[in-house]
């Protein structure tokens, strides 16, 4: 996030670690910042106030963290100016690190963001009249997307998950809330909103009746002028029922793309883990939609190496990405955190089992991978053009099937034309080198 330099100003340098859901806290702080007349730099060696909103969810992640706190201390050393850190690591272990790091000059958990006013007067002198979260995000990423984050917490409380420990039971936001807040989205050039939260599919179902409310969000969402993609992200098996699924074929601007965290494909490790529903449910429920729509882009996430899994169990999940042939498939060794259930488990997997399991399973995922966009040569699509590369004057871009952030890799598209950045293109697929989608502009 970068603003001007105005010296009469406070000049503040944002790093934002973790999620994307993490990401729109960090643009709802700068939008609260911004309100009271803070600008924003892109190197921390100019900035007055360094604000690093970290993640704590898993080791690499909180190792991430701590580093970066302690490289800012060292900014800091050198500058003179004032550090502040939020967040779930922030939210986690808030007396370990104020004793540890007595440089940051203050820690901002989660559960003190509504009142950070008070804060942020007694550190930085700043008298702010708006409130988190209810002001204008300042967005960071490309103005044409823009994530809409439903809620926050999360009840599930799966048996390697630090989330609900971290961000408390599952709350959604207001409907009209999320609407207006589309709107003005919209209405600043966004033209593909992405919804997340913990469980997209649990929205509303804290409410008095509990209930399934992501399929009239989707509704309401549809009614936006000059909004094209409306794309949902983590959306939990066992919640995916037929209205929904009505919802999203009615809603001709909702992309028909899965993103199914299933975590394993055996029942046994699945009840281990305190997942809900079984991997027979979700083969079915991968059919049903396949059955209901002409071209669905599937994913899920899978973890390798949970505590006690045998090969018999990873063959068994290796049997059920070979059922369902997903899209797309992200997959993750398990990472041991302290205060879960599966803490304590044994045996724990050693590392080099899941290490080898991890590699085995991406290597016929690409096979799966491969063998469906060999199928697809030839077609046209639709792409977003997000960035051009300045040396071989190539366009970077997305389609329908690939998510924010390179999760499924990139469409390299070809042009004799400029394209404007931001712009929807029709690609001809051509070719593809490993995730990566290759492609020219057909007129």
């Amino acid at each position: 996030m970068e603003g001007g330099d105005n010296i009469d100003n406070m000049k503040c340098y944002v790093i934002s670690l973790g999620c994307c859901k993490n990401l729109v806290d960090s643009e709802q702080i700068a939008g609260l910042l911004h309100k009271a007349g803070v600008t924003f730099v892109n190197r921390p060696s100019r900035a007055d106030l360094i604000w690093i909103n970290t993640c704590g969810f898993i080791e690499s992640a909180k190792k991430e963290a701590i580093d970066t706190i302690f490289d800012m201390v060292s900014v800091k050393e050198k500058t003179h100016c004032k550090l502040i850190v939020s967040g779930c690591l922030a939210q986690r272990y808030l007396n370990e690190l104020k004793a540890q790091i007595p440089e940051v000059d203050a820690f901002i958990p989660l559960q003190d963001y509504e009142t950070m006013n008070d804060t942020l007067k007694a550190i930085l002198g700043l008298d702010i009249q708006e409130h988190y979260g209810k002001t204008t995000r300042l967005r960071s990423n490309n103005p044409w997307m823009a994530y809409l984050k439903l809620g926050d917490g999360c009840d599930n409380r799966c048996a390697y998950c630090a989330i609900p420990l971290i961000r408390g039971p599952y709350h959604s936001y207001p409907l009209e809330d999320l609407v207006e807040e589309a709107q003005h989205l919209v209405d600043d050039g966004v033209r593909e909103l992405v919804l997340i939260a913990q469980d997209t599919t649990r929205y509303g179902t804290d409410y008095p009746g509990k209930p399934r409310m992501l399929k009239d969000l989707l509704y309401r969402l549809q009614q936006i002028e000059s909004l094209h993609w409306i794309r949902i992200l983590y959306m939990y098996p066992d919640e995916i029922d037929q209205p929904l699924l009505d919802a999203i074929k009615a809603c001709s601007k909702v992309i028909p793309y899965y993103d199914i965290p299933m975590q394993h494909g055996n029942d046994r490790m699945l009840k281990l883990m305190n997942r809900r529903g079984s991997a027979k449910e979700c083969v079915d429920l991968v059919q049903t939609i396949r059955k209901q729509f002409d071209h669905p882009i599937l994913r899920t996430t899978l973890i390798v190496g949970f505590p006690t899994e045998t090969d018999d169990d990873f063959d068994e999940m290796m049997q059920f990405i070979d059922t369902c042939q997903w899209d797309h498939l992200g997959a993750f060794t398990y990472s041991r955190e302290e205060d879960t259930a599966s803490y304590d488990m044994q045996p724990q997997v050693e590392a080099s089992v899941m290490q080898e399991r991890l590699d085995r399973l991406m290597a016929r995922q690409y096979e799966i991978y491969s063998n469906h966009i060999e199928k697809q040569l030839g077609n046209t699509m639709e792409v977003l053009i997000e960035r051009k590369d300045g040396l071989t004057g190539k366009y970077y871009g997305r389609g329908k099937f690939q998510a924010p952030d390179g999760v499924d890799g990139d469409f390299i598209v070809t042009s004799d034309q400029t394209i404007p950045l931001g712009s929807f293109v029709n690609v001809k697929l051509t070719g593809f080198e490993g995730y990566d989608l290759i492609g020219e502009v057909i007129e």
